[in-house]
C-alpha cells in the first residue's frame, strides 16, 4: 500500500510503502512526520516520495540534494544557524552539481559586506562539512574547495571599505605590568594568567574553584578549537594569585539567574571588554583584546623575545602544529631601518685613488 498518514498524540505519522509505476520501491514506513498539522504531514510525504523516486531512478550519488544532506548532518546550534540561509539558497540542488566555485559564490549573495575570511568561515566551511558528511554516509561525491586568493580578498576589502586580516599587536611584559598596576586584582590576575598560559579568554573566564589543584599548581582548561580539555601547570606565583581571588557568581544576562562561581568573576568571554578599555585608558596604554594580550603575547614573548624554539613554544601553548603560531601569532619586532642598516658598509677609499692636487 502507498504511504498513509494518521495522527497519534500531537503529531501525524506515516505508514506503508512508496511506490513507483505500481511497484513498491521504499519501505515499509512507520514513523513520525514531525508535523502537527495534516497539511505538513502531506508535504513530508510529497518530499520523501520525490526523494525516494530520484534515488530509485538515478541512485544516491545523484539523487541526494543539499537539503537531504542537512538531515544527515548533526550540526551544533551555532552551525545550524549558519546553515539556514545556505539551505534556502541551494537546498534543492543535487550534491553532485555543487562545486567549490558555487559555494564561494554564495559569499557575495548572503553576506555582501563581509570579508572573504567570514565567507569561508560561515558559508564555505559549514556547507562543505555537510556535503562531505553525506559522502561518508551515502557515498555521494566528495567536495574540495580552493581558498579565496589574495586578489579576491583585496577586491572585497576595497568594495566594503574595510581591511581584513588586520595584524594584531601582541602584549609584552611592560604592557602587562602597566595594565596590572591600573587594574583590580581580578583583571590583573586574568591578564597574567592568559599571558603565562596562552589560554583563550573563554577558557580563562570559565574557570571555577574546582578547576584548581593547588598542591600540584595545575589548572583544568576546558576543550576548545579541536583540543581536548586537560590539566596545565602554572607557576606557583600564579596559583597563589588565583587562590587569593574570592570567587564571584556572575549573573546570566539572558535568564537573570546567578551562575556557578567563577575564579575571575566573568560570566562570558566578552564581559571583560568595557572594563579592559577603562583600565587601558587609565594606564595610558593602547587597548589590546584578550586574544592579543594572551595567545599572541605568549608566543611572541617566547619565540621572538626569548628565543625559545617554536616547537617547544607551540607545545606549551597547546598548538598542534608549530607552523600555525609561527604564521599567525609570532610578530616581528625589529625596526625596518635596523634591518636595512645591516647591509650598509663604510666606504673605504682605494690606495690608488688620485686626489686633487696630488700630482705636480
Amino acid at each position: 500500500m502507498s504511504l498513509k498518514i494518521y495522527k497519534r498524540g500531537n503529531y501525524f505519522r506515516a505508514k506503508g510503502w512508496i511506490e513507483y509505476n505500481g511497484r513498491p520501491i521504499a519501505g515499509p514506513y512507520r514513523c513520525s512526520t514531525r508535523a502537527s498539522a495534516k497539511a505538513g504531514a502531506k508535504d513530508w510525504i510529497t518530499v520523501e516520495t520525490d526523494r525516494q523516486i530520484r534515488r530509485h531512478v538515478v541512485g544516491d550519488e545523484i539523487s541526494l540534494t543539499f537539503s537531504d544532506a542537512i538531515m544527515m548532518y548533526e550540526a551544533s546550534p551555532k552551525t545550524a544557524k549558519r546553515l539556514i540561509p545556505i539551505v534556502q539558497e541551494i537546498g534543492d540542488l543535487p550534491l553532485a552539481s555543487i562545486t567549490g566555485a558555487l559555494l564561494k559564490s554564495l559569499g557575495p549573495k548572503l553576506k555582501p559586506m563581509a570579508g572573504t575570511d567570514t565567507w569561508w568561515r560561515e558559508i564555505v566551511t559549514p556547507a562543505r562539512a555537510v556535503i562531505n558528511n553525506a559522502h561518508e554516509l551515502a557515498r555521494t561525491p566528495l567536495i574540495r574547495v580552493k581558498a579565496y586568493d589574495t586578489l579576491r580578498r583585496a577586491a572585497q576589502d576595497k568594495f566594503r571599505g574595510k581591511q581584513s586580516r588586520v595584524e594584531r599587536m601582541p602584549s609584552d611584559k611592560d604592557w602587562v605590568n602597566s595594565f596590572c598596576q591600573a587594574a583590580d586584582p581580578y583583571n590583573a590576575a586574568l591578564v597574567r594568567f592568559m599571558f603565562e598560559t596562552a589560554a583563550r579568554v573563554d577558557q580563562a573566564t570559565s574557570l571555577t574553584p574546582t578547576d584548581l589543584r593547588p598542591a600540584t599548581n595545575q589548572v583544568w582548561i576546558k576543550a576548545q578549537k579541536g583540543h581536548p580539555d586537560e590539566w596545565i601547570t602554572v607557576s606557583p606565583q600564579m596559583m597563589d594569585e588565583l587562590l587569593s581571588l574570592k570567587p564571584k557568581r556572575p549573573k546570566n544576562r539572558k535568564t537573570g539567574k546567578l551562575m556557578r562561581p567563577r575564579v575571575f568573576g566573568y560570566g562570558s568571554s566578552t564581559g571583560y571588554r568595557k572594563r579592559w578599555q577603562t583600565i587601558c585608558k587609565k594606564a595610558g596604554i593602547s587597548y589590546l583584546s584578550a586574544h592579543s594580550a594572551g595567545r599572541h603575547g605568549f608566543f611572541t614573548e617566547l619565540v621572538v623575545r626569548q628565543g625559545v624554539d617554536p616547537v617547544t613554544a607551540a607545545k606549551a601553548g597547546r598548538w598542534s602544529d608549530p607552523n600555525l603560531p609561527l604564521r599567525i601569532y609570532a610578530h616581528a619586532e625589529t625596526d625596518e631601518a635596523e634591518i636595512r642598516a645591516r647591509f650598509r658598509t663604510d666606504h673605504v677609499k682605494s690606495d690608488h685613488e688620485v686626489r686633487p692636487g696630488s700630482l705636480r
